[in-house]
C-alpha cells in the first residue's frame, strides 16, 4: 500500500536522513538527529567498580606495596590535581558511535541526547560538589576548532547544563567557554602511549583570566577521558590560577588495557613526573 505524504513531509524527506546514521535502519520518523531509538537504548551507563578519584575501572591487582583501596594504581601513586572525575559509560559500542557521529560526522543535534547523558554523569558528584560551579569545556586549538567548525566539549556542556537546569534547578552552573586556552596545536591523543600523552599536553593550557577563576569551583567538561593526561594538565592550569577545586565530567571513559609490566613502568614514570611538578597522565 502506498503511503501518502504531506508536502511538508516530502520536503523534509529530501533534506533529512531517512535511516539511522549508526545502524542504517529506517527511521520511523524524520529527525534532525538521525539516530534511532534502538541505538539510543543500547547506550547504557557503567555500573562496575571504579576508582573513586579518576573513574577508571578497578579490575586489576594493585601494585606490590600499595594496599587495596578504592583508588586505581595511577591515583594511588600520583594523585591527580582534580578532586574527582566521573563519566556516563565506557567508550565502546553505541556510545562511541554516537560520540563519533557528533564529533567527526558533525551531527550536532545528537548533542541534545548526549548532553542529557553527560548530565547524568555530572549528577554523580552532587553529594560532594559545591552548589555553584564554573563549567569550563576543554578547549580545542584555534586551528582544530576552525577545521571542525565547533568544539564538541562546549556543545556537550551547553546541552548538559540545560538538562541539569531542569533536573537539579538548585544547582547553579555558569558556562565559561573562554576561561581555558589551548596554547598550541597538540597531536591527537589517539594511539599515543601514556607517557607520550603526558608530554603531548604538557604546558598546553593556560587560564585566560586568573581573576575569573580565583576561588571558583570548576567543572571541567570533555567528551572522552582515556589516560587522564588532558584532564590532569587542564586541571593543573586551573588550580595554579587559583581555582578552589576542579571536578571532571566526560561522556565516556576509555578502559586502560595494558600488561602489568607496562602499567608498572608507566605509573613509575608518572610518579617521577609528578615529583618534578609536571602534569601526569
Amino acid at each position: 500500500m502506498r503511503v501518502l505524504r504531506s508536502p511538508a513531509d516530502a520536503i523534509s524527506s529530501a533534506l533529512l536522513p531517512a535511516s539511522c546514521s549508526l545502524c542504517g535502519s529506517p527511521l520511523p520518523r524524520l529527525s534532525s538527529a538521525p539516530i534511532c531509538d534502538a541505538c539510543w537504548s543500547e547506550i547504557t551507563s557503567h555500573s562496575g567498580l571504579v576508582c573513586s578519584r579518576c573513574g577508571d575501572t578497578l579490575d586489576a591487582p594493585v601494585l606490590d606495596g600499595i594496599p587495596a583501596t578504592n583508588l586505581c594504581r595511577a591515583c594511588a601513586i600520583a594523585p591527580p590535581p582534580f578532586a574527582k572525575a566521573v563519566s556516563f559509560g565506557i567508550y565502546d559500542g553505541r556510545l562511541r558511535d554516537a560520540i563519533h557521529a557528533l564529533k567527526y560526522d558533525r551531527i550536532r543535534p545528537a548533542a541534545r541526547n548526549l548532553g542529557a547523558l553527560l548530565a547524568e554523569a555530572i549528577a554523580q558528584i552532587l553529594p560532594e560538589a559545591p552548589s555553584a560551579m564554573l563549567v569550563v569545556p576543554v578547549p580545542l586549538h584555534r586551528t582544530k576548532n576552525r577545521q571542525r567548525g565547533f568544539n564538541q566539549a562546549r556543545t556537550l556542556a551547553q546541552a548538559a547544563i540545560g538538562s541539569l537546569s531542569q533536573s537539579h534547578p538548585h544547582w547553579k552552573f555558569t558556562l565559561a567557554p573562554s576561561t581555558l586556552m589551548r596554547l598550541r596545536a597538540t597531536e591527537t591523543q589517539a594511539g599515543l602511549t601514556p607517557t607520550q600523552r603526558r608530554r603531548n599536553v604538557r604546558g598546553a593550557f593556560k587560564v585566560s583570566d586568573p581573576n575569573a577563576v580565583s576561588g571558583q569551583h570548576v567543572l571541567l567538561v570533555d567528551d572522552i577521558l582515556t589516560t587522564g593526561a588532558t584532564a590532569r594538565a587542564a586541571a593543573q592550569s586551573l588550580i595554579k590560577a587559583g581555582a578552589a577545586s576542579v571536578y571532571v565530567a566526560t561522556l565516556a571513559r576509555a578502559r586502560r588495557i595494558n600488561s602489568n609490566v607496562s602499567r608498572t613502568h608507566a605509573f613509575a614514570d608518572m610518579h617521577s613526573s609528578s615529583s618534578s611538578h609536571q602534569p601526569a597522565s
